[in-house]
């Protein structure tokens, strides 16, 4: 039987948010790369990506991952490896790139649609150094080696502590 864990709920406040938004605009700004298309990857990239889109005053699409509903977001993924291998470029936006296998999940699916890679950048809020998947942009940096807190960001805050400590061990590697 598995034990369940504690984790150290780390509440991400809405300023942090902002700030980190605004660092990946910056980011990409400074790396002179204009997108065509923010893509929000669902759920936790969607709202960063609402912002982002905003911000740099470029659409947004979106993609679904998180749902596991079977075919759903390769259907997405094979429309947006079009836009790329026609010259669209592409932003690709999570909250977190921690074990990388949402990335990386995104990525060699593209790759499989025949997407452009050299269209195609992914920036998160916050990146884990340790992670398989590697990001062109983001704002904070941890290593999942020492740094075990659950972060918690602004759209998640209206879940229940127990809720959120259920989805923190639904991957207890991430803790331990």
């Amino acid at each position: 039987m598995t034990q369940s864990l504690h984790p150290d709920l780390s509440y991400i406040s809405y300023e942090d948010f902002l700030n980190d938004v605004h660092g990946i605009i910056a980011a990409v700004r400074d790396d002179r790369w204009q997108p065509g298309f923010v893509v929000g990857i669902g759920r936790g990239g969607l709202a960063p990506a609402v912002f982002i889109s905003h911000g740099m005053k470029v659409p947004m699409l979106s993609v679904d991952h998180s749902a596991k509903v079977a075919d759903f977001a390769d259907e997405l993924l094979e429309r947006l490896a079009r836009l790329a291998t026609n010259g669209n470029r592409l932003l690709f936006v999570d909250d977190i790139n921690d074990s990388g296998s949402t990335l990386l999940y995104i990525r060699n699916m593209l790759e499989g649609f025949g997407a452009d890679a050299g269209s195609i950048r992914y920036a998160v809020l916050i990146n884990n150094s340790r992670s398989r998947a590697k990001v062109d942009y983001w704002s904070r940096e941890i290593d999942r080696g020492s740094d075990k807190r659950w972060f918690v960001f602004p759209w998640e805050a209206m879940a229940a502590a127990e809720t959120l400590i259920g989805e923190a061990n639904e991957v207890p590697e991430r803790l331990a």
